[in-house]
């Protein structure tokens, strides 16, 4: 009934708003996007997209759709790359983006069980914030990200969680907060809020701004040494603050509200078209088993 190239013309334009937008996007004439889209209506007997204002907005029929054409164009991209592996070379080619929030002990023997199995892999490691890490796999820099959960995904990524991890309030041993007792938590609202986000300024799930006054840096490393510093109070994943407390540089906020600890969901993320690959399926393999 449809065409693939309809869909695409109609998923791309309540992606970018407009149908001129979609042409940029897909390069096409904008004539060619809206008689896609008119031929769609044409053969569904009713409307997709509202056109009395300024920009085309969806109709109840256009959002009910939308769902199905995404999943429509997610499958058959998905078919494409498979057909690659079962017929064309394989990649030799391993390119891991690791949030620091995400325990890495166990990377050695994750490398050395990959080189055991795929002697011609060859690897190169990144590090970035899980916004950042999403792009990286999304435009194919790299073919599997490790991350802190991120809300909705591109679809054009794969993901399964693999473990957690815990995060906490801390603060340095001679910050103003550690010779008080807070009785609710507004009173971090008084001192400054240390927040991790990424290069393109994406505040993650856990760096919710609660402070006014807001210090920020993309690395949970360069963000534990500006806690240590003693220039704000800031979420820190346990492992990484561990030492820190064992050195005695670092507290963890106490007060009346004590159990202030979150479990973050750490994922596995691979472009579909690594997914199915076996040298990527058997990475997800091997990292679950590693951090579960």
């Amino acid at each position: 009934m449809f065409s693939l190239e309809q869909l695409h013309a109609f998923v791309a334009t309540t992606e970018v708003g407009s149908f001129s937008a979609a042409a940029r996007k897909l390069g096409k004439a904008q004539s060619v996007i809206s008689q896609q889209i008119i031929n769609m209506e044409i053969d569904c007997g009713s409307e997709l997209f509202d056109r009395s204002g300024r920009y085309p907005i969806l109709t109840t029929q256009g959002e009910q759709l939308l769902p199905y054409a995404q999943a429509t164009i997610s499958q058959f991209e998905r078919l494409n790359h498979k057909a690659q592996h079962l017929f064309g070379e394989h990649n030799s080619a391993f390119v891991l983006a690791m949030d620091e929030g995400v325990p890495l002990k166990h990377l050695p023997t994750f490398l050395a069980a990959l080189a055991q199995r795929y002697p011609m892999v060859q690897v190169e490691c990144l590090s970035a914030s899980s916004h950042d890490i999403i792009e990286l796999v999304q435009t194919k820099r790299a073919t599997t990200g490790l991350i802190l959960t991120e809300g909705n995904l591109p679809h054009s990524l794969d993901f399964e969680s693999i473990g957690s991890v815990t995060f906490d309030v801390y603060i340095a041993k001679d910050h103003p907060l550690a010779s008080r007792e807070l009785k609710n938590i507004d009173e971090l609202k008084l001192y400054r809020q240390l927040v991790m986000r990424s290069k393109n300024a994406q505040v993650s799930t856990l760096g919710q701004q609660f402070s006014p006054d807001v210090w920020y840096a993309d690395s949970f490393n360069v963000l534990l040494e500006m806690v240590k510093g003693g220039f704000g109070w800031g979420l820190l994943p346990e492992h990484l603050a561990k030492q820190g407390i064992q050195n005695n540089e670092l507290l963890k906020l106490t007060g009346d509200f004590t159990h202030l600890a979150w479990q973050a969901n750490i994922d596995v993320i691979q472009h579909q078209q690594w997914s199915s690959d076996p040298l990527h399926r058997d990475a997800r393999k091997l990292l679950r088993a590693l951090i579960l």
